[in-house]
């Protein structure tokens, strides 16, 4: 007695869709790892590089307010906008720096010497190094300075954060 039949080929073109799929370009789309950072008054490119930036965040605070008689909701009214601290992370950088000596003079100066903010500009950028989205971060200045945990059973670069308050942001692009 002959074994089972073979299966029957499957029917042309099950699985082909009539909707064509349009092509992703993967150059279009940015990535995390591809930005710069630059600070007013700093021309140092040593304090331009930085492993990661953090707390670009805005959003706007409501006021819930009850309304006299309507139970059933209450009005979300537009308050303000608050805004992430922006933190910069990078190997500690040299002693002779200008972001270090500024973040020393802010932070130890004990408020005997004016705070003189600067502009923080961070620019997502393409494979062709142009900006495809930047934020300025305007009147921005240091409100801490940390180090992480220094681990004698790791090989990691010793990592210093820097984080900035500021006045206001604005998206560019």
């Amino acid at each position: 007695m002959p074994g089972p039949p073979p299966p029957p080929p499957p029917p042309t073109g099950a699985l082909r869709s009539s909707v064509p799929v349009p092509e992703i370009d993967r150059d279009a789309m940015p990535v995390a790892f591809h930005f710069r950072v630059g600070i007013s008054g700093f021309r140092n490119t040593a304090d331009s590089s930085f492993q990661e930036v953090s707390g670009i965040e805005q959003k706007m605070s409501v006021q819930e307010v009850k309304e006299g008689g309507e139970n059933r909701f209450q009005h979300r009214l537009p308050n303000g906008m608050q805004q992430q601290n922006l933190t910069l992370k990078r190997g500690v950088a040299d002693k002779d720096s200008p972001l270090a000596k500024w973040c020393k003079t802010v932070l130890e100066g004990g408020m005997t010497v004016p705070i003189s903010p600067r502009s923080v500009t961070v620019s997502l950028l393409d494979a062709s190094r142009n900006p495809v989205r930047t934020w300025v971060f305007h009147n921005a200045y240091p409100l801490r300075w940390s180090m992480d945990p220094l681990n004698s059973t790791k090989n990691d670069v010793a990592i210093e954060a820097i984080e900035l308050a500021y006045l206001y942001a604005e998206r560019m692009l």
